[in-house]
């Protein structure tokens, strides 16, 4: 009976699912949902990330309307991520060097309060370690101009449609092609040096 209950733990063991990572969440907008996605999945620690819509009223918005510019919403990626592998504050380092902090009311070759950047903070300590990020930027004396980056209190979250989700990867030459002809990677190239993308 004894020999019985030692095989019955061990098999526990070894088929019990492994425990399930602690899952936090955090939501940026830096332009375009689609070019925000790649460099938080290659973040280890990272669980997924969802391209959407936040910082509006409208319930559960289209991109027709969030790409107007009337929706009041903003294009967002969610990120849910481990925060046992990987620091907010290594979040925020990541945002920072895949935008272009002094742009008000656009990113690259997208205009419109619709692609402006935001760190949106669900709690306390997020506005602050947000805050102190962006106070440590503006005392680098790297930026030449104000930072214009907004820091919100967290809003409902709306997941972009289908077509939208993981749109490099379904997607590259397009995906390619876009990011290329809107100046990203050579304005964050100017702007950040080695440090661009964030890595």
């Amino acid at each position: 009976m004894k020999r019985f209950a030692v095989l019955l733990g061990l098999w526990t063991v070894l088929i019990a699912p492994a425990a399930a990572a602690e899952e936090a969440m955090a939501i940026f907008a830096g332009g375009c949902f689609w070019c925000m996605e790649p460099p938080y999945d290659k973040l280890d620690g990272v669980i997924r990330t969802t391209s959407g819509y936040s910082g509006g009223e409208k319930p559960n918005p289209t991109y027709k309307e969030v790409s107007s510019g009337r929706s009041g919403h903003i294009e967002v990626v969610e990120v849910v991520y481990d925060p046992a592998v990987v620091s907010y504050e290594k979040l925020l380092h990541v945002f920072w060097r895949n935008i272009d902090p002094v742009r008000a009311n656009a990113q690259f070759c997208d205009v419109g309060p619709q692609y402006r950047s935001a760190i949106f903070y669900g709690n306390e300590s997020e506005r602050e370690r947000a805050e102190a990020s962006k106070a440590e930027l503006e005392a680098s004396g790297r930026l030449h101009l104000p930072i214009a980056t907004e820091i919100l209190e967290a809003a409902p979250f709306y997941p972009a449609e289908s077509y939208h989700q993981d749109y490099y990867l379904k997607n590259p030459a397009r995906y390619a092609y876009y990011r290329w002809g809107c100046g990203r990677d050579q304005r964050l190239k100017e702007i950040w040096g080695d440090e661009a993308g964030g890595h």
